[in-house]
Parts: structure tokens; C-alpha cells; sequence
């Protein structure tokens, strides 16, 4: 029987791994070859992102470019296929405003009271920010990854994220005899002691992985 494998990528953890690895024009990076690559001699069954929806609402820019990535991804092969989470919003403290209003409060130099005042207001206007948090995405990779594995749909997984919360996935899949290797350019200590081999992956490895 030929060794199956799934590829399943943590869609956020990876973009800002590659991102802050330095791979450049990553819209053009083909998952078809990095599964390819990455896989060498065994049967690829397919590729699984997993990325959090961007609503409609809001930043019209990011979602129509996210619409597009996904389209695009899903066109590339058949055996690729997109699984979406939820981004949702969340207030949460700007420790760049609560810096800049403590600054002012120590400074001792003489500025113009009219620029004192307005960076005070800034600083009070941005006290708190709304973000956007990812929600249900790594849960369902998660769960997804252990339900394969015990319906038996590959003989290894291929996880790219360096995120040690899969760790206990990753231990309930080696527990149904599978392999499971991590793929990133970030490090992950504790994924990386949990997996059977974690692929340290440089810029220069994605040369050849470009549509």
C-alpha cells in the first residue's frame, strides 16, 4: 500500500511565518508544489487550509483579497480545499497608547502645550483597539487531523505551523500509528518535541515553489 499523507496548514500561523521569514510575493506561492516538495515519494491525498473568515463587514479591501487567495487556492488542484474559522472582534488594550501617556507624563523638556495636549488626547483615544481574533480554526484542524487519522485516511500527516497547542493532536494521531512531521520557517519547541521530524524551512527552500 502506498504511504498517504494529508498536508494541513495552520493558514494564520503560516502566513506570518513565511511573511516574517522573508518570502516574498507570497500570493504566488503554489501549495500544490510545497505539498509536492514536501511529501518527496509519498502519495499525496490532498492539502487542507484552514483560515479564520474575513467578514464581509469592515475592511472591504481584506476581503475581497481573501476571497480571491481562497479562490485561487482552491483552483490550483482538486486535491487542495479551503476549511474556514471565524474572525471575530475584540477590544483589547494598546500598550503603544498606555507608553506614549506614560512618557508624557514623565517628560521633563518644555513642548508646545497645544502639541502636549493633542498627543494626551491621542494617547486617550487609543487607549483600546478593536482586532480581529481567529476563532475555531485551530480546534477544527485539530479535530479534523485525529478524525482522518482514525478513519484511516493517511499513513502521515504534514502539519505546516509551528503553534504548540496541536501538540495533544498530534499525540492522538501518533497514537493511531501514524506519523506526523511539522513544516515551518518559525520555531516551535514544543511542536517540534511532540512530531515525529520538524522540517526547519529556510527563504531559499520556497524558491522553486512559485507559480
Amino acid at each position: 500500500m502506498a504511504d498517504r499523507a494529508v498536508v494541513f496548514i495552520d493558514g494564520n500561523n503560516w502566513f506570518h511565518a513565511i511573511r516574517d521569514a522573508g518570502v516574498d510575493d507570497r500570493a504566488r506561492v503554489d501549495y500544490r508544489l510545497i505539498s509536492l516538495k514536501l511529501l518527496g515519494s509519498r502519495e499525496w491525498v490532498g492539502t487542507r487550509y484552514y483560515i479564520g473568515r474575513v467578514p464581509q463587514r469592515g475592511d472591504g479591501r481584506l476581503y475581497a483579497e481573501q476571497r480571491r487567495f481562497l479562490a485561487a487556492l482552491e483552483a490550483s488542484d482538486p486535491k487542495i480545499s479551503t476549511h474556514l474559522g471565524r474572525l471575530e472582534p475584540r477590544n483589547v488594550d494598546n500598550p503603544a497608547a498606555h507608553e506614549l501617556q506614560s512618557y508624557l507624563s514623565r517628560l521633563t523638556t518644555r513642548i508646545d502645550t497645544r502639541v502636549y495636549h493633542d498627543l494626551l488626547q491621542i494617547a486617550r483615544n487609543y487607549r483600546n483597539v478593536e482586532v480581529m481574533v481567529e476563532k475555531a480554526v485551530d480546534v477544527m484542524l485539530a479535530v479534523d487531523m485525529v478524525v482522518m487519522a482514525e478513519r484511516n485516511e493517511f499513513d502521515a500527516a504534514y502539519l505546516l505551523s509551528a503553534d504548540g497547542d496541536f501538540t495533544p493532536a498530534v499525540a492522538a494521531v501518533r497514537a493511531q500509528a501514524k506519523k506526523v512531521y511539522a513544516a515551518s520557517p518559525a520555531h516551535g519547541a514544543q511542536l517540534a518535541a511532540a512530531v515525529n521530524t520538524f522540517i526547519s524551512l529556510k527563504r531559499e527552500w520556497f524558491d522553486d515553489c512559485y507559480r
